[in-house]
């Protein structure tokens, strides 16, 4: 594809996003949600590559074993209809009052965010692509606590400010992940909440760890950063329920410990938010939206 030709598909993009950004706000959930299934099974059967990249995720998942084999097929439909229904959600975020959020939502653990921040050290808040970020991520601005993230660098420019915008409608605030991180120090010595990412390594800078039984890279910024600063790492994970709403879960505080071999304790804080990504992932992997083949980037190395 030419570079005009690709100039031409990230514009069309973002075009759209801007048009679902008008017309999703106004369809109700009792509709928009049941479309955004139709569009999931649209999607499953339009999109083969991505397809592949599910199927492969959720094989590893599973552990290739036979018996399960027939549930990948609907593991996988069920993620293209998570990813449908998280993109609904995106949309209408802007729409939604915190209060409106804060029905939407309901939270399990936060009494461990609370001993985490009383530290003074900041926190940082490890999560997945998983549930409904989207919308879950909003509680912490309704309780006033100022949160700073990474985000993928769309392109074009103005997508990934739009994208953003819908994001940060509440207070939460994005910098793009190929920047000076800076920000990110700043924030946990103002005792703020950083949020990172546990399952895909955007910037290829992570390490190798065993995840569900296989070596995948992985990122591990979160945990250079607890050990550099001393912010507690908490792992939360929201789930979305039948009705869609959501269970958000915060686990209790990680306490990385720096014994002089630096490599050591990056992977061992990594291998310890891994082994609870997947419990969760493991339980609901038809929730788990990730849509790179997340174990094919560590064969190719």
């Amino acid at each position: 594809m030419s570079r005009r030709n690709i100039l031409d598909q990230t514009m069309l993009n973002y075009y759209i996003y801007r048009l679902l950004g008008l017309l999703v706000p106004l369809i109700p959930s009792s509709l928009g949600y049941p479309l955004a299934t139709r569009l999931g099974d649209f999607l499953y059967s339009l999109e083969k590559g991505r397809r592949a990249n599910i199927t492969d995720n959720v094989t590893h998942i599973l552990g290739g074993s036979p018996k399960e084999a027939g549930d990948i097929e609907a593991i996988v439909r069920g993620v293209f209809r998570s990813m449908a229904r998280n993109y609904y959600d995106l949309f209408r975020v802007p729409a939604l009052s915190l209060t409106e959020i804060a029905r939407l939502v309901k939270i399990e653990g936060w009494e461990h965010v609370e001993s985490a921040l009383s530290r003074g050290k900041g926190l940082i808040i490890v999560t997945a692509h998983f549930g409904g970020a989207d919308i879950v991520a909003q509680v912490l601005a309704r309780r006033e606590i100022p949160v700073v993230a990474p985000a993928e660098h769309l392109k074009p420019e103005v997508l990934f400010q739009y994208v953003s915008s819908l994001r940060t409608s509440k207070g939460l605030r994005l910098i793009p992940i190929d920047g000076p991180l800076l920000e990110l120090y700043r924030s946990l010595r103002r005792n703020e909440v950083v949020g990172l990412a546990a399952d895909r390594d955007i910037t290829e800078s992570g390490i190798l760890v065993d995840f569900f039984g296989a070596p995948a890279r992985l990122p591990d910024g979160y945990a250079q950063l607890s050990l550099r600063t001393g912010a507690p790492i908490i792992a939360a994970f929201s789930r979305r329920l039948p009705d869609n709403t959501f269970v958000a879960h915060f686990e209790p505080p990680l306490e990385l410990r720096a014994t002089g071999d630096r490599n050591r304790d990056v992977k061992t804080g990594v291998e310890k938010v891994v082994a609870i990504m997947e419990r969760y992932i493991g339980e609901h992997p038809e929730q788990w939206a990730m849509s790179v083949p997340v174990w094919q980037m560590a064969d190719s190395l």
